[in-house]
């Protein structure tokens, strides 16, 4: 889900009533909508969870039914409609796309993927159901089914008919697939969005290392460039995470690091303003290894006590260099937190060990995810054989001795799914695929958008051709399984060129 600034779709429909006010409380307003309809969509989520495990007689139905019947009518009085509506990852009322916080990030993700499985785009209500009126919808919402969504809207619409419950109007949901056309263009300007970063940030370690003062203006403008190519169409950009160059990994690794806690923080719900300064952060979260002697950071054997101690300086080392560099030039201070902080692990067991207790900032939590995911799935001098990026999500999701914040995780397993960007899959159908895009629908997190590049025989193809492994044949079995995921270079496959 995406921030409030951001560019997304939205229907269109009638005007709202101009706003007024109640004892200074805005009334009708998006500031009204937005804290009105968080309340909404948590007590949806308690009604659903509720008839979920409930038989409708139960205390505990009963009262999530009443006070979701309650806020509705409290909002009808106002708005005189409402209108709840899915779009891809954003959740809409009344047109004003509500914020997702960590607070609220299940009753989010729960109902968009209710709505999803059931086929269900919109939500609209000119009046007020009765209580057993949205026990009745509600329970409909949740009847199993092994049909596709678009025969279960279909089959839903004809039984609110059946049953008398016109006041709840469904709608399909938004068509969102991009043609060709700007499908390439965007990937032309994650290319060049991203070549420009990597070449910034080479002048800014080295600037550092030198004891120069780099040019923070340059680096805004490429910060800048990442959060626009994100918030209008991140895969172009993540796709590019995959490339991963050896020689280069001090700076590529900035770069992705810097890619996937933006797109990371937009999940979440961050604002524009935000995902700039999240951004600024996570590229300079190692500029301190810049302070650190290039003989011991590419070292490929084991290292030495003080040369260990050197290495693990480095967090300290690059607050410190933040901190001279902002007595000259704007730059956020959070930026020299997350420096400080990204690998003190949740429990505070990581480096460097705190004085007191503290609370880590949400974006060094988020910068943490990122750059062990990064560094996990990246060939380096003393890792020649790095780990997959499926078999990295798994050891993020569980072994708690990482130190990451599970809340942060499971929004980065929903961005980028259970088969990361970049994995090379064995197909049942003995293809050989690598992973394009995370299913945007939650139940299909194991089945992305995949780049089949081999047929049957094993004759690699380029640049192939993309499949969503949620298709299904007329049988109503999917066309294409994953099997398990497999190291490129075993068959000789440069990941990155298929993102290029």
């Amino acid at each position: 889900m995406m921030p409030s600034g951001s560019d997304a779709p939205s229907p269109s429909r009638s005007p709202r009533p101009t706003p007024g006010s109640v004892h200074g409380v805005e009334i009708g307003g998006d500031a009204f909508i937005r804290r009105s309809g968080k309340s909404l969509i948590l007590a949806l989520y308690a009604a659903l969870r509720a008839i979920r495990m409930y038989p409708l007689e139960n205390a505990a139905v009963q009262n999530a039914a009443e006070e979701l019947t309650s806020l509705t009518d409290e909002f009808l009085k106002h708005e005189h409609e409402l209108e709840m509506r899915v779009s891809g990852e954003f959740v809409f009322v009344n047109l004003v796309r509500l914020r997702l916080d960590l607070d609220n990030y299940a009753s989010f993700s729960h109902l968009l993927s209710v709505f999803r499985a059931s086929g269900v785009g919109s939500l609209h209500l000119h009046a007020t159901p009765t209580l057993r009126d949205w026990q009745r919808f509600l329970s409909l919402l949740l009847a199993p089914s092994s049909e596709p969504p678009a025969v279960r809207l279909e089959q839903l619409e004809a039984k609110l008919a059946q049953q008398g419950l016109a006041v709840f109007e469904i709608g399909e949901p938004m068509a969102q697939a991009p043609d060709e056309q700007s499908r390439q263009a965007s990937k032309e300007v994650a290319k060049k969005t991203y070549a420009q970063s990597v070449a910034v940030t080479r002048d800014l370690m080295t600037s550092v290392r030198l004891g120069r003062s780099p040019n923070i203006k340059k680096i805004k403008r490429i910060v800048q460039g990442i959060v626009d190519q994100i918030l209008n169409e991140e895969a172009s950009l993540i796709g590019l995470t995959t490339i991963r160059d050896y020689d280069e990994y001090t700076f590529t690794h900035s770069v992705n690091v810097c890619i996937f806690a933006v797109a990371l923080g937009k999940r979440l719900g961050l604002g524009k303003i935000q995902l700039y300064d999240l951004g600024m952060a996570a590229l300079f979260h190692d500029i301190g290894k810049s302070r650190v002697p290039s003989a011991i950071i590419n070292k490929s054997d084991g290292l030495t006590d003080d040369e260990w101690r050197l290495i693990a300086a480095h967090p300290w080392l690059g607050a410190l260099a933040l901190f001279q560099l902002r007595g000259q030039q704007e730059l956020p201070y959070r930026a020299m937190i997350v420096a400080h902080e990204h690998h003190m692990k949740i429990d505070l067991t990581g480096y460097p060990r705190p004085i007191r207790e503290r609370s880590l900032s949400m974006f060094s939590k988020i910068v943490a995810v990122a750059d062990g995911f990064d560094a996990a799935t990246s060939r380096r001098t003393y890792q020649t054989t790095p780990l997959t990026p499926a078999q990295v999500m798994a050891e993020m999701r569980d072994n708690p001795r990482r130190g990451m914040d599970p809340v942060v995780v499971k929004a980065f397993i929903n961005l980028t799914g259970i088969y990361p960007v970049g994995t090379l899959v064995i197909l049942d159908t003995f293809e050989l695929g690598i992973v394009h895009a995370a299913n945007p629908v939650p139940e299909m997190l194991s089945r992305p958008v995949i780049r089949i590049i081999s047929d049957q025989q094993g004759n690699l193809m380029h640049p192939g051709t993309l499949v969503d492994l949620a298709e299904q044949g007329e049988d109503a079995v999917f066309r294409r399984t994953i099997i398990k995921t497999e190291n490129p270079e075993r068959y000789g496959i440069r990941v990155g060129d298929y993102f290029i």
